[in-house]
């Protein structure tokens, strides 16, 4: 079963898994699946399913990722789960280690390309989303001046917002209350900056 808490990625080996670029959107599209088989995430990849096979064993082997109960009789299908609500990189955790920062920093920009990617696709295909979602959507830019303790609480509220919308929408749709709901993706960045 998923764990609800964050893990927290310290080993080389766990976050050059994830920062192999179909792997994370494997992660991804299995975290908003729940549960799913290299099958249909290879559908929704357009790769082949034995290298989304192979991939979803190296995540499982960095135990990013875990088998799932059986979703059908099929006794061949294997089924996926992320093992955990997310997981997260600290900075602490990467002083004095320099291959971790590099690995960080390789799974910084494709996390980056790959968030850059699916907004723009929203924007080449927002004609597609009725009114209501065009509406709904959020494009804004906001440039405080911080310490780097305001910016960590910020960070914290943030968080706590966006996991209490995300667990009544997780328990809602437990419930069956599925009517109008969209997968929504809320990318934060917040890093300081010289002009």
């Amino acid at each position: 079963m998923t764990s609800s808490e964050t893990r927290r990625i310290t080993d080389l080996g766990t976050l050059k898994a994830i920062s192999h670029p179909l792997r994370m959107r494997l992660y991804r599209a299995l975290f908003v699946a729940r549960t799913a088989t290299a099958s249909q995430l290879a559908d929704q990849v357009d790769e082949a399913v034995s290298l989304v096979s192979y991939h979803l064993r190296k995540l499982a082997d960095g135990g990013l990722i875990e088998e799932a109960e059986a979703q059908s009789t099929d006794g061949r299908e294997r089924w996926w789960q992320p093992s955990s609500y997310g997981f997260g990189i600290h900075e602490e955790d990467l002083k004095d280690a320099p291959e971790l920062a590099a690995a960080s920093a390789a799974f910084g920009r494709t996390v980056g390309e790959q968030r850059a990617e699916m907004h723009s696709r929203f924007l080449d295909e927002r004609h597609t989303w009725s009114d209501a979602w065009r509406a709904a959507s959020i494009g804004s830019e906001w440039l405080p001046r911080l310490t780097a303790g305001e910016l960590t609480a910020l960070g914290d509220e943030l968080e706590a917002v966006l996991r209490k919308y995300d667990q009544a929408a997780r328990a809602a749709e437990a419930a069956g209350d599925t009517e109008g709901r969209e997968n929504v993706a809320v990318h934060l960045h917040a890093f300081p900056y010289r002009p």
